[in-house]
């Protein structure tokens, strides 16, 4: 990504960052999902949800191109204030209601998404592309169960969407039910092999179940596909790191940031490590 990245030293509200060792049982064995989910902080990438897809039209086309991943915050921010515009104008244009809601969705304006969504979403109640897109902002604002209820009736068994399966599946890890989400992964490759999307979920299952090298391994086969997401060698990088080969896990993450920023990243998974022992708790826990 090429936004501005910093390390974060302090968790959300200015708190430190927490020490997990000291929480419960059943909280630790959340922990690695909370790792991730600050070392993606650390890496600037929190305010975009791992289900967010979409992309951006240069202006005046139609339908959107361009993945919001790749864009600068400078150019996010023109992204939104064009489509604002033209969403203001026309908010029943579906194509312009999509780019305008993913563009808000990337800069983590998750609430603004989901109301644009809402708007869309009732001027096309039946068309599976809204319907996938309303879903997504719909997990991306935290409503986990109405996501779910909507992903799923936007699919058609006679014509599954291997997007919408996937976006299932990602709804369904976040609510905690992992051995769900990877039949639909699965039934996803099916239809789709080798798409890197999927095997980034993949990898991202396995990493917050803490079975880092099936994560490495789906991560490691997701970069390697044409069109790979840049955040997909962060997720990697993550997964090398959480396994202690620091070295290998900066090099991984350079590609996608500048030195600077794989080195900090690095440093500070290395901190949140050390300061600690749920690592060992949580491979104590899995073997129970």
């Amino acid at each position: 990504m090429r936004r501005s990245m910093r390390p974060l030293a302090r968790a959300e509200g200015g708190d430190a960052a927490p020490n997990y060792a000291r929480r419960s049982a059943g909280a630790r064995r959340g922990s690695l999902a909370l790792v991730f989910l600050t070392l993606m902080a650390a890496s600037g990438c929190t305010h975009t949800s791992r289900m967010t897809t979409g992309s951006i039209a240069p202006r005046g086309e139609a339908a959107p191109r361009r993945d919001v991943s790749t864009m600068t915050a400078d150019e996010l921010r023109a992204a939104i204030r064009v489509y604002g515009a033209s969403y203001e104008r026309n908010p029943k244009n579906k194509d312009v209601g999509l780019a305008y809601a993913a563009a808000l969705q990337a800069a983590g304006r998750n609430d603004q998404s989901l109301a644009v969504m809402q708007q869309v979403a009732i001027a096309f109640p039946n068309d599976r592309d809204v319907l996938g897109a309303y879903g997504k902002a719909l997990a991306a604002a935290g409503d986990l169960n109405k996501a779910l209820e909507t992903v799923q009736r936007a699919q058609t068994p006679d014509r599954p969407d291997w997007r919408l399966l996937s976006a299932e599946g990602a709804i369904l890890d976040q609510l905690g039910q992992p051995e769900k989400a990877r039949v639909l992964y699965e039934k996803a490759l099916v239809l789709q092999p080798n798409e890197p999307s999927i095997l980034s979920n993949l990898g991202m299952s396995s990493l917050l179940q803490n079975d880092l090298k099936s994560a490495e391994s789906y991560l490691s086969r997701a970069a390697r596909q044409p069109g790979a997401d840049p955040r997909v060698r962060q997720n990697l990088a993550l997964a090398v790191g959480l396994q202690g080969r620091f070295s290998e896990a900066e090099k991984i993450a350079s590609d996608v940031l500048s030195p600077e920023e794989a080195q900090a990243n690095v440093a500070y998974l290395k901190q949140m490590l050390s300061q600690r022992n749920t690592w060992s708790e949580l491979k104590s826990e899995r073997r129970g």
